[in-house]
């Protein structure tokens, strides 16, 4: 087990933030990882398992010791006429999964194109996009509780999926750390393309009868024009959840905002895109330093370069309150503050 001390975080999160671990290492396998948590530099110091950190702000340097998940590998389980199960290490980038899911015919995640992070992160909020969400494909997970060392599967059940939530964020948060997920991608995929934007796209590029390839391209080509590149500019993606309100207070909102966005979910609550209401508030685009609110999403908080991962939460801070006070809705963080 290698641990470097005083380690520069900024290539290892997606704010590049310049941020120090007093300690680092990193896991490529199970036995690794089991070893890593059972030393006494893991036991007597603050941990973090980072995976792409893709999800995650920190607001100064981290005094402990950060465990980078970095375990590979993907391997067919089982395959019928029709189904395919994958198993999938935590360590692998999602987006080259997408890639090679598409390009083997495996339908079912190619909506969730050119979501950053890496798989074991995945089903902790259950990402989705597009009418899609990884409960929608999953089987079952492996992870490692970090008391015991044992390795315990999880059903879909046990995960307890809802919207970016999974058990893992509550109550089995910080207790275990997964290690593979297993899904199950149909050979012959049925495109979602629900979404009017995947439509528009498609129509644009005269494609009648899209293959999942034509999806995933679409979503792509999607994200690309609305958030900007990490690698370019430091972000974390949506910094907020949509929030969920009552139908009456949508219905109160809409006779204030005729144009405001809703979607209606099954226990009769409203969904509300968040980053509408910052857009509507006059966030969108406001630079203040080296950091801001992008110029495009209205949803993304950036580091232009050289900010500071306070100064972002005290932004993120300063929109939640002036949403509230103009819509009396609140917004949540979906980014791990740290």
């Amino acid at each position: 087990m290698k641990i470097d001390e005083n380690k520069s975080l900024h290539r290892y999160h997606t704010f590049h933030l310049d941020v120090k671990a007093k300690y680092f290492t990193e896991a490529k396998s199970v036995d690794e990882l089991k070893e890593i948590i059972s030393s006494d530099i893991f036991k007597s110091n603050s941990h973090l398992i980072l995976g792409g950190g893709s999800n995650v702000l920190f607001t100064k340097d981290f005094d402990g010791l950060v465990v980078k998940l970095s375990l590979p590998g993907v391997r067919v389980q089982e395959e019928s006429q029709d189904e395919i199960v994958i198993k999938v290490g935590a360590g692998v980038v999602w987006h080259e999964l997408v890639m090679h899911c598409v390009a083997k015919g495996w339908g079912g995640i190619e909506n969730l194109s050119l979501i950053p992070g890496t798989v074991g992160a995945a089903p902790m909020q259950n990402i989705g996009a597009y009418g899609v969400e990884i409960k929608d494909v999953f089987h079952s997970l492996e992870a490692v509780e970090i008391e015991t060392g044992k390795t315990r599967t999880f059903s879909t059940d046990e995960c307890e999926f809802g919207y970016r939530e999974s058990v893992f964020k509550k109550a089995l948060k910080d207790k275990f750390i997964i290690t593979s997920v297993t899904f199950v991608l149909q050979k012959e995929a049925k495109v979602n393309t629900k979404y009017g934007a995947i439509n528009e796209t498609l129509a644009s590029w005269n494609i009648e009868h899209p293959t999942i390839a034509d999806v995933s391209r679409a979503v792509i080509h999607i994200r690309q024009s609305k958030l900007p590149n990490p690698e370019e500019i430091g972000n974390a993606g949506s910094f907020f959840k949509n929030p969920t309100i009552a139908s009456k207070a949508y219905e109160a909102l809409k006779s204030d905002y005729p144009a405001i966005p809703g979607y209606p979910q099954e226990d009769g609550s409203v969904k509300v895109p968040a980053g509408w209401l910052i857009e509507k508030d006059g966030w969108k685009g406001k630079t203040i330093g080296q950091i801001g609110v992008h110029k495009n999403q209205a949803l993304v908080l950036v580091n232009y370069g050289g900010g500071k991962g306070g100064d972002i939460w005290q932004l993120a801070q300063e929109i939640q309150a002036s949403v509230k006070k103009r819509f009396d809705v609140e917004l949540l963080a979906e980014v791990n503050i740290v």
